[in-house]
């Protein structure tokens, strides 16, 4: 069992890292997480994510609405027509806990529904993955200095809130040193208070339709702060109008994980039959023997160096940036670490940059790697979610071997929903974008040709499945 936890610390950490890019040298977590394999306790896997649902601090919002207006940031193109926010929401005014968010309106803000954008990690930013190189309305250029418009921003149909948590991610920070040690339970709950404050800093939010979304490790993120919205209702807290979830490259099940990695990594050609057949043959998912143990080790080195969050893409080179077949840039994290670094950009994000240890990074490892309580699986969560009468989507990009589709159609067969609506080719512009099937109180989408970060490599496909969740409906069968 302790050779299951090891590797389950060591795939959940680095999901959604965007370090993972290769941009600025290899991965370290790996390393760091292998270092404290044997430090760790066993009862931080078992331990229940349930949070005690009671009333939270809110505290005043009088005019940091409008100190937090983002004029301009710096190398931001001409004629852009919408707003900006960017500051902090305290959640815990004791400790001095602050989280730090970023804010894009629609161009037409009043008829847009709001949607909070979760990155996973643990312990990686939303700013710098979602809004910088995702699905935000800019993206770095290569002189670190200017930005481009993306044109296929999800902002041209939602305002969309960018949240960098728990404390220690990004410029999200605490005056109190032992908030780092943190987990999902505490993730959840400041996620929550963040929450309840912000809408009170933008009232005129509050009755409005509300979507969370996210990739990766928020397949923890996202059920459990839902689970914690949808049972406050009975406080005296603001009513939140919640009307569904969204959720990429979902890691929400250990084992699932673990098992559809390498069927996915020998159904793409990456490793070899015999080492497919040993793992089938010696593998059991729930207690992992050294023998199974070995296996996975020769799996990991076989499959060479290969970025596995888009397995077709090239590595970022200093020497020649290359972009991948999609157009994305995979030096872009460098990019995004430089600007964001820059202090006339810190300045106009009003970000505290005295509040933080050291630069903006895009994942904290040192919280990561001190991650107090993940589940092995979230899928009961999610299945009591299927009843709360909220709109529940799953996607995948087919390109990714971290989180693989494959490792999604198991767990979704575990839930056990009946089909409504059978798998069918979706189309954006002229082809095929992916397929959709829909179950009871469930829909699962493919992004043909996508990576872990589905709209980095496929941008215009991204936004029209993700119109089509917000309208209700399933992605459009004909061009």
């Amino acid at each position: 069992m302790l050779t299951a936890i090891v590797l389950f610390i060591s795939f959940s950490c680095l999901l959604a890292s965007i370090q993972c890019y290769g941009g600025r040298g290899f991965d370290p977590l790996r390393k760091l997480i292998t270092d404290q394999r044997f430090k760790r306790s066993v009862d931080y896997l078992n331990e229940e994510a349930a949070t005690h649902y009671l009333p939270v601090y809110v505290g005043s919002q009088e005019g940091l609405k409008d100190a937090d207006r983002v004029l301009m940031l710096p190398g931001q193109p001409n004629g852009i027509n919408f707003s900006q926010y960017s500051g902090y929401v305290t959640v815990d005014l004791k400790a001095g806990r602050a989280l730090f968010y970023y804010f894009v309106e629609s161009e037409e803000p009043l008829t847009r529904p709001l949607v909070l954008w979760l990155n996973g990690g643990p312990a990686c930013s939303s700013l710098g993955a979602g809004a910088m190189t995702e699905l935000g309305p800019f993206r770095v250029n290569n002189d670190n200095k200017t930005l481009s418009y993306n044109k296929y921003a999800w902002n041209n149909v939602a305002n969309v809130l960018f949240l960098e948590s728990p404390a220690g991610v990004g410029f999200s920070y605490s005056n109190t040193s032992s908030d780092y040690v943190t987990g999902d339970k505490q993730t959840a709950a400041d996620s929550y208070t963040f929450l309840l404050n912000w809408l009170e800093r933008f009232p005129e939010y509050k009755a409005r339709d509300f979507f969370i979304a996210g990739e990766s490790y928020a397949g923890h993120y996202v059920p459990q702060l839902v689970d914690l919205i949808l049972n406050n209702k009975i406080t005296n807290q603001t009513f939140i109008n919640l009307r569904g979830i969204l959720i990429g490259n979902a890691f929400i099940d250990f084992e699932d994980e673990l098992k559809g990695s390498y069927e996915y990594l020998w159904s793409h050609a990456l490793i070899s039959d015999e080492l497919h057949d040993g793992i089938v043959s010696n593998c059991n998912f729930s207690s992992i023997s050294e023998v199974c143990n070995a296996y996975i080790d020769q799996a990991d080195d076989a499959r060479g160096n290969v970025f596995m969050y888009n397995i077709y893409a090239p590595l970022c080179s200093l020497s020649s940036n290359i972009p991948s077949i999609s157009g994305f840039d995979p030096c872009s994290e460098n990019y995004v670490y430089s600007y964001l670094n820059t202090p006339e950009v810190q300045k106009a994000l009003h970000a505290n940059v005295t509040g933080i240890s050291g630069p903006w990074e895009s994942c904290n490892f040192d919280v990561g790697i001190n991650w107090k309580d993940m589940p092995e699986t979230v899928l009961p969560t999610i299945k009591e979610l299927m009843g709360s009468g909220i709109s529940i989507w799953l996607y995948s990009g087919d390109t990714d071997g971290a989180v693989p589709v494959i490792t999604t159609k198991y767990s979704i067969h575990k839930l056990g929903p009946s089909v409504k609506t059978s798998w069918y080719p979706w189309y954006s512009g002229d082809e095929v974008g992916g397929y959709a099937v829909e179950y009871q109180n469930l829909t699962f989408v493919t992004i043909r040709g996508a990576g872990h970060f589905v709209p980095s490599y496929q941008p215009e496909r991204a936004l029209t499945f993700f119109s089509s969740f917000l309208e209700g409906k399933l992605p459009p069968r004909h061009n």
